[in-house]
């Protein structure tokens, strides 16, 4: 067996000598140390049938061995690193005369690299996380894949509601949709957290809209809701109200007027001044001088007892409205579609 690791170790060298890339050096380590199939390995796996007398000297000679080839191939490692292989030493001697006549002027100033920065759909949903946390309001966030309780029956839909139907939500083979809105984790959060309460939920929702300058298939909404004793429709109207005007400033409108919604009762449209004609009418809000940007309302008693409130005891209000809007106004875009395509023209410009 001393004559085969002696026999060994020459290979090895000759091998390591040889090897011109770093992935010559990896395929000799391997062949001679490799854990599974290595030759010293395959070598020392018959250890058992040497006398016991001559083992110790078997094993301290097979540690030399295994030493000195480690040793070997860090060495060459960093020849082979820095080395090219020989086409590639060619090429270069030819370029060489090309090269120095473009040789780098190093009193020149460097070029500094390209700083990415958020999207402006993100930055703004970061704006209005901040404007809320002033508020008192803690951040939760949840699946974007629901059940049918979560996204209908807890929030007090009727089975014929239209929002149900196939050609208006996308649902999964296994009877699970994407979500509509994020007033789903408005069930979620009062299940396990007792009144009083104050949520928003920012998060991606999906809806089967036409996409045209004001709509999408795929957006982002934050819900807020707030239960405690006392809440009233009077709560809800100042806290939008606060809420626009630390975004736009004191000039900043809104508008209220009567809507329907499942889960709220009475229920409204929230709207602001439209940014882009400051109340003139413009394309994007279709001649109106107002930007709808969600709904909101008196939570329905029914919801509240679906997730053990008592209504006798607790009031509240919630309010949902579309992220992808609120970056419209706050910059100014005058078309939807620029936030999803991916545009760096675009993009570039925030």
């Amino acid at each position: 067996m001393k004559d085969q690791l002696q026999a060994l170790a020459d290979e090895a060298r000759e091998a390591i000598a040889k090897a011109q890339t770093p992935q010559d050096l990896e395929a000799v380590r391997v062949s001679f140390l490799g854990r599974k199939a290595g030759r010293l390995k395959s070598i020392m796996a018959s250890l058992g049938t040497v006398p016991a007398e001559e083992r110790p000297a078997v094993g301290q000679l097979a540690q030399a061995v295994q030493r000195e080839i480690e040793e070997l191939l860090t060495a060459k490692a960093g020849q082979v690193s820095d080395a090219p292989p020989p086409e590639k030493k060619a090429k270069r001697a030819a370029a060489r005369p090309a090269a120095e006549a473009d040789r780098l002027d190093v009193t020149l100033p460097g070029r500094a690299p390209h700083v990415g920065a958020r999207h402006p759909m993100l930055a703004t949903m970061d704006e209005l996380i901040a404007i809320f946390l002033g508020l008192g309001y803690k951040v939760a966030e949840g699946p974007e894949v629901e059940n049918h309780y979560y996204a209908w029956q807890a929030l007090n839909y009727p089975d014929e509601h239209p929002a149900m139907d196939e050609q208006m939500t996308f649902y999964l083979n296994n009877g699970l949709l994407l979500r509509s809105q994020t007033s789903t984790m408005q069930i979620r959060t009062m299940e396990v957290e007792p009144p009083p309460v104050a949520y928003i939920v920012p998060g991606r929702t999906y809806r089967r809209d036409r996409v045209d300058a004001t709509h999408h298939h795929t957006f982002y909404q934050l819900e807020g809701f707030k239960v405690a004793k006392g809440i009233t429709f009077g709560d809800l109207k100042g806290t939008l109200i606060a809420f626009a005007r630390a975004l736009f400033g004191e000039k900043m409108n809104v508008r209220l007027r009567p809507d329907f919604f499942p889960f709220t009762e009475p229920s409204a449209e929230f709207a602001v001044t439209c940014t882009l004609c400051w109340g003139e009418g413009c394309r994007t809000c279709s001649g109106s001088g107002w930007m709808e940007v969600g709904g909101c309302g008196v939570i329905d008693e029914n919801v509240l007892r679906n997730v053990g409130y008592d209504p006798e005891e607790v009031s509240g209000f919630a309010f949902g409205f579309g992220i992808d809007r609120f970056a419209m106004l706050r910059h100014q875009i005058d078309d939807i579609r620029l936030l999803w395509n991916g545009d760096m023209r675009f993009l570039r410009q925030f």
